[in-house]
């Protein structure tokens, strides 16, 4: 078996996987990937009652608690009648509530319970375990340089999102 000019091989003798992807793999990967992240997200956090994307509405509350539904839905990227359901979900977990703003009636801001609180640790371990499952096998600068790029792709996809 003849090596052509510019082909690389791995250790192994076998042809890297890299030389036969493209851009036009990139969708599929990364659509694959963040769904058996979320999925493996979702199970470690079942013990605590919380569903898929629940944890996104906790963690923006817990940076900022106080925030109106449409607030919410634009910062995690969803429409507002997903985030009405949702709140509306978790309000009856018990892990957020809606109340009037002090200074405007018209407006409803949800803001997190104390079982809402004190689910932000579990979420953190949660996340920082699935995270460590995600990365095996790679370096650290190659996990920086993962996230990097990652957070490159979401920004060049950003002026699609923002017609909605």
């Amino acid at each position: 078996m003849s090596k052509k000019k510019g082909e690389k091989k791995s250790k192994s003798g076998k042809k890297k996987e890299s030389a036969a992807l493209s851009a036009a793999d990139l969708a599929p990967a990364v659509t694959q990937a963040a769904r058996s992240m979320r999925t493996a997200l979702s199970r470690s956090l079942g013990d605590s009652g919380l569903y898929a994307g629940q944890d996104g509405v906790i963690l923006m509350l817990a940076e900022e608690d106080g925030m109106t539904p449409g607030q919410l839905a634009t910062r995690l990227g969803v429409k507002a009648p997903t985030m009405t359901r949702t709140i509306g979900r978790m309000e009856a977990q018990g892990f957020l509530e809606r109340r009037a703003d002090g200074s405007d009636g018209r407006l409803t801001k949800v803001h997190l319970t104390e079982a809402g609180l004190k689910s932000v640790e579990q979420i953190g371990r949660s996340v920082a375990d699935c995270g460590a499952l995600a990365a095996k096998g790679l370096s650290e600068k190659e996990v920086k340089t993962l996230v990097k790029l990652l957070r490159t792709v979401e920004s060049n996809l950003q002026p699609l999102l923002s017609d909605e």
